[in-house]
């Protein structure tokens, strides 16, 4: 379907919508119809300001014919014409299909793979920046668990990140980070490899997922941590089974049952609503396995090489030379980027490029 059939469809459609409403229909219709307009209401506020830009560039053109207007018609067709491009952009963006779990807060896991302990000590640094940056965006992060190892680094993190869009800007760290840097108890300077994979689901409210009772099974123990941390003598602990799933959720980062139960009550709400959102769209993993990899030195979507000072990611070839900024929770510039390749994939996908 041609682009402009596309718009005069949505404003026809909101057109009814509106005539709808106005008729005075009530209940769920109401509800429905209430729904669509506040839907379609961003669209075509864009169409509208596209086509009045292109009825000023006509008006323009029309008017350089005319000696007495030539200089000052031509001065407004720069000017529109400067900003048509971009207008252009925004109704075709408007068009593509929403992923509604965008706008949500997200739950961050991070956990390292390949390389032992500094495996464990980048996990460490990698959840500090997602803190800063988190920060950086005005977002709330709250620690859910910080499982510290032997050096000060992490064996398991999870947080869970509020805001408005998180998700929509954290959803593309899912997958392997490959870090590349001599590691501080290397006595003969040679610089490892070592992996961390990261996963970012989008929180999952009570209604999003149906979690029948009967299906899991609670485990509750002792908590235990490196060198007698979080250590206690009451069963804390908590681990969750979703068994038509087989999802497993550990929690002992609070000292009370009830919060570590509640905690991972929201990390399985987040696991199987991403599972579903999987088995909706194709393009997406199937499940926290695949979105993560195995952890395999071979399987990475970005790597940091601090000799270099760079950081690569690998599924948009963009290389950035300022690895400390982005260590320091700067990843605006990469997240942009992979939001603009998204962008592009489904422009061409709906027809719109």
């Amino acid at each position: 379907m041609a682009l402009d059939e596309r718009l005069e469809r949505i404003v026809a459609r909101q057109e009814e919508l509106q005539a709808l409403l106005s008729a005075g229909v009530t209940g769920d219709d109401f509800s429905q119809a209430s729904r669509e307009y506040a839907e379609l209401e961003p669209i075509v506020a864009s169409i509208a300001a596209y086509r009045s830009a292109e009825a000023a560039r006509e008006g323009a053109r029309a008017l350089l014919a005319d000696p007495e207007m030539r200089e000052l018609a031509q001065a407004e067709l720069d000017e529109v014409e400067a900003v048509l491009p971009e207008l252009h952009q925004q109704v075709r963006l408007a068009l593509l299909p929403r992923d509604e779990a965008d706008e949500r807060s997200a739950i961050l896991e991070i956990r390292p793979a390949a390389g032992g302990d500094e495996a464990a000590l980048f996990a460490a640094e990698l959840f500090g920046a997602y803190r800063r940056f988190s920060d950086l965006n005005g977002w709330r992060f709250e620690v859910m668990e910080y499982d510290e190892s032997e050096l000060s680094g992490l064996r398991n993190g999870m947080a869970t990140i509020s805001g408005r869009s998180v998700f929509a800007r954290l959803k593309y760290e899912s997958g392997v980070h490959r870090v590349q840097r001599v590691p501080a108890t290397e006595n003969q300077g040679r610089t490892h490899t070592s992996t961390v994979t990261v996963a970012v689901l989008p929180e999952a409210e009570e209604v999003d997922v149906a979690i029948n009772e009967t299906d899991l099974r609670i485990d509750v123990y002792r908590a235990s941590g490196a060198g007698g941390q979080h250590v206690n003598k009451t069963e804390s602990a908590v681990r969750i089974t979703h068994m038509p799933s087989g999802i497993v959720v550990a929690m002992q980062e609070e000292k009370s049952q009830h919060k570590n139960k509640a905690k991972a009550m929201k990390i399985l709400r987040a696991r199987l609503y991403e599972r579903e959102r999987a088995e909706l769209h194709a393009t997406r993993a199937a499940d926290r396995k695949s979105q993560v990899g195995t952890g395999d030195r071979s399987e990475r979507i970005r790597t940091y090489n601090f000799p270099q000072g760079r950081v690569t990611d690998h599924r948009i070839n963009l290389t950035l030379y300022k690895i400390d900024r982005i260590m320091g929770g700067e990843f605006d510039e990469i997240v942009d980027g992979l939001a603009r390749e998204e962008q592009t994939a489904l422009l061409a996908a709906e027809g719109l490029s």
